[in-house]
């Protein structure tokens, strides 16, 4: 069962890293042109595109979760069925999304405004970028469904491939054409397409005949549609929560100062690290679970259950004892501006603590997706968010500083992990 769970996680975890890479890599880019407003547009305009696809993320996760129970059941139309239900429900959203691209920019900029000249240019890029929301979104259930058919080696070829073509058309935007940052949204945007086509091409190259299976009246079943929306909006809930609670840090790290605000940001990048390897494992997680309460295979889920959980757990010591041992320098790595580091050490003590408190739940995070039990994960983000997260900052954290804050997302990391524990007898093959 380990090669099973390692023969899903390791692609997801290249994948993942892909996501950060790019970033860096645009960075260093436009790093080189005569001046750093070009950075700055891309970043903000990136924020706004950040909430929008983080938002769209549960269709990745429903389509897994429902295709890798069709998969253990051997349900070939509700495989295909579940394919097409992902892909109109995202196509319906990006186009949502481009009707209503003028009232969605008028509040992000309202929200997240830079200098004029740097708010110019992020308006130019999010008006080239916001037309790759049909591909991208589309892309989160077509890779989800390839993951719930236990196929994680086809969202890293697409993955790997949207990235190293995303950086060839910067390049060739930027210094073939003289392109500022809009050369970063077309490469984006041009990419996503790609990346579209590709796992198109992928698809019919290993899964049509799961075509003539497909039929409109299947697809437009009440009782099927229902549970799926309702799943979606769960998950949706869920998502919207930790976004909120993400944003709100960041929020109240400025609120601080400007100081704790750059400590912050760079501490956060340790915690977004671990994220990226953990959710690996994550989403073995989704696939393999949702395989076996398919099959209904009971024995089968609860030896990948525990055995998800002590790969979980040797992953967090390891980043625990590299934390311990080489924080200090990590943030060499990231920064050398001294300040910045003078004021991130005091606090490098909740970095050290993550990977052990939070691993949990990531892992049950996939586990809950694979089972779609999606009201239990909205129920207990909403108790760590709006009963505990929120209320113990304001009543205890505030008056703690930057300490009651990062206690204040431990708690709430931790009390997730708790409470998804004690839901997870509902889980059953």
């Amino acid at each position: 069962m380990n090669k099973e769970i390692l023969r899903i996680a390791i692609p997801n975890i290249i994948s993942n890293i892909t996501i950060p890479l790019l970033g860096m890599v645009d960075l260093a880019i436009l790093g080189h042109l005569e001046s750093g407003i070009y950075i700055g547009a891309v970043a903000l305009g990136s924020m706004i595109f950040n909430f929008i696809y983080f938002g769209f993320g549960f269709l990745r996760m429903s389509s897994s979760g429902f295709t890798a129970q069709a998969y253990g059941a051997n349900d070939n139309k509700e495989i295909i069925l579940t394919l097409s239900r992902a892909v109109i429900v995202a196509l319906i959203g990006s186009f949502l999304i481009l009707i209503l691209q003028y009232p969605i920019a008028h509040f992000g900029f309202n929200l997240i405004s830079g200098s004029p000249a740097v708010e110019t240019m992020a308006k130019e890029y999010f008006q080239i970028r916001i037309f790759a929301a049909p591909a991208a979104i589309s892309l989160f259930a077509i890779t989800g469904w390839f993951l719930g058919m236990q196929n994680a080696r086809y969202p890293m070829i697409i993955a790997i491939s949207i990235t190293s073509l995303n950086l060839i058309f910067n390049f060739i935007f930027i210094y073939g054409f003289g392109m500022k940052s809009e050369g970063v949204a077309w490469g984006t945007l041009i990419a996503q397409y790609c990346g579209l086509a590709l796992a198109i091409v992928l698809f019919l190259k290993k899964y049509r005949s799961y075509l003539p299976y497909w039929s409109y009246q299947s697809m437009m079943q009440l009782k099927a549609l229902k549970r799926y929306l309702m799943v979606n909006r769960d998950i949706l809930i869920r998502t919207i929560l930790l976004l909120l609670t993400l944003s709100f840090f960041t929020a109240e790290s400025a609120s601080i100062s400007d100081e704790i605000l750059a400590a912050n940001t760079i501490l956060l990048q340790f915690f977004f690290l671990f994220s990226y390897l953990i959710d690996g494992f994550s989403y073995a997680a989704e696939a393999l679970v949702g395989k076996q309460i398919g099959a209904g295979n009971s024995f089968q889920l609860k030896r990948i259950i525990k055995d998800l959980f002590k790969w979980g757990l040797g992953i967090s010591l390891l980043f625990t004892a590299i934390y311990y041992l080489g924080g200090k320098s990590i943030l060499y790595l990231i920064t050398t501006d001294n300040n910045v580091i003078a004021n991130a050490t005091p606090y490098l003590i909740w970095i050290v603590s993550v990977p052990l408190l939070t691993f949990s739940a990531f892992i049950w995070d996939g586990i809950y997706i694979g089972a779609t039990a999606s009201s239990s994960q909205r129920n207990t983000m909403l108790i760590s968010t709006v009963v505990l997260f929120f209320p113990f900052y304001y009543f205890i954290g505030k008056d703690l500083g930057n300490h009651g804050l990062w206690l204040s997302f431990m708690l709430f990391m931790v009390s997730r992990g708790i409470m998804l524990t004690l839901f997870s007898g509902k889980i059953r093959a």
